[in-house]
């Protein structure tokens, strides 16, 4: 039997949120009901309901950063209790079977993951995601929210699910530590994230963000250095200085002169998604051996080890809470960047 719990939902690209009553599916034997407490807007909630990333189906309840209490759980649950504070990210099947499922690299299936809303889940049911009451996951893509975390930091702590480890993945795989030079281009959603986690493992974090509009926050999260980038002198002043550079922009960027800034054997890691292509000339990589990167996201073994590191180092996002009936106003907001820096929807406000 299934479960009809209040929601936010979209009939089109262009309406407006509306409050309405959305079925969630009765347990299979592996799944888990939540009782969703905090749910965070993502860019990529505004792109995808936008259809700015291509069609979408509709009507549509987005967000992949969900975080919540288990109601319930199936028969054949052995993770997660009832009462358990959990998380759900931006996936919620997978195959469990390919090469890149077995190497906790479920992003990547090679069947085609499923992500948490808006898309077609292997039992031909169109997802919905977490502007929600309530919602039913498999186990395998719920995480465990670490105790140390006190309930006045949940809502800080629900945009990890998604930037937190966009941006933490990158990061350990290009070892970042002590001695490492990182550099993180852009203090938004994401990258204010990017600076916080890159300093609690030890790095030596630089802002490189347009202007210094941003520059006591970014020093506030643990950045040693911040550098405004519309000033053009600041290219020459940096040449070769970082090891990794961490692109966390949603919108095009000259890549060849930021190039110039990485050191011998540096990387680029853009984890932001502009709608335009990303250019780079070949000569930016030839020079001192330079790579650029990407990545999607993180695994779930690779989410639980990144929200078990930022809960021992006390890494939370910096969020404004806020309630259902703004998220289209904050939607606008969140374009235009002025939220500082990630918006979180109160789910209690759903009701009525």
């Amino acid at each position: 039997m299934t479960v009809s719990v209040p929601a936010l939902s979209a009939a089109s690209a262009d309406a407006s949120f509306e409050k309405v009553q959305l079925e969630r599916r009765d347990l299979r034997p592996d799944d888990v009901r939540i009782d969703i407490r905090w749910a965070g807007i993502c860019h990529s909630d505004i792109h995808t309901k936008r259809e700015e990333w291509g069609p979408v189906s509709f009507p549509l309840t987005p967000g992949h950063e969900i975080l919540g209490t288990v109601l319930e759980v199936g028969p054949e649950v052995t993770t997660h209790a009832v009462g358990d504070i959990v998380g759900v990210g931006c996936f919620v099947d997978s195959c469990l079977e390919c090469a890149a499922c077995k190497d906790g690299e479920e992003q990547y299936c090679e069947k085609g993951g499923v992500g948490t809303y808006g898309v077609e889940g292997y039992d031909g049911e169109i997802t919905q995601g977490g502007y929600s009451d309530q919602v039913v996951v498999r186990d395998h893509f719920v995480v465990k929210v670490p105790d140390s975390y006190d309930e006045s930091q949940y809502a800080g702590v629900t945009p990890l699910l998604c930037a937190g480890i966009t941006t933490y993945h990158p990061l350990k795989q290009h070892g970042v530590g002590p001695g490492t030079r990182v550099g993180v281009i852009g203090l938004g959603g994401l990258g204010h994230v990017g600076v916080k986690i890159a300093a609690a493992m030890g790095a030596e974090v630089s802002v490189l963000s347009r202007t210094d509009a941003k520059k006591e926050d970014g020093l506030s999260f643990g950045a040693q250095h911040y550098y405004a980038t519309e000033d053009e002198s600041v290219f020459d002043e940096l040449a070769g200085s970082f090891d990794v550079l961490l692109n966390t922009v949603g919108s095009g960027i000259p890549l060849d002169k930021f190039m110039g800034l990485l050191a011998r054997g540096g990387v680029m890691h853009n984890v932001g998604a502009p709608e335009e292509n990303l250019e780079v000339s070949a000569f930016s990589l030839l020079a001192n051996r330079r790579q650029i990167a990407g990545s999607m996201i993180g695994g779930l073994p690779e989410t639980q080890e990144m929200i078990d590191f930022c809960a021992e180092h006390g890494v939370t996002a910096t969020v404004e809470v806020i309630s259902a009936d703004q998220v289209d106003d904050y939607y606008d907001k969140v374009v235009s960047g002025d939220v500082r820096y990630r918006a979180v929807i109160d789910t209690a406000t759903l009701q009525g």
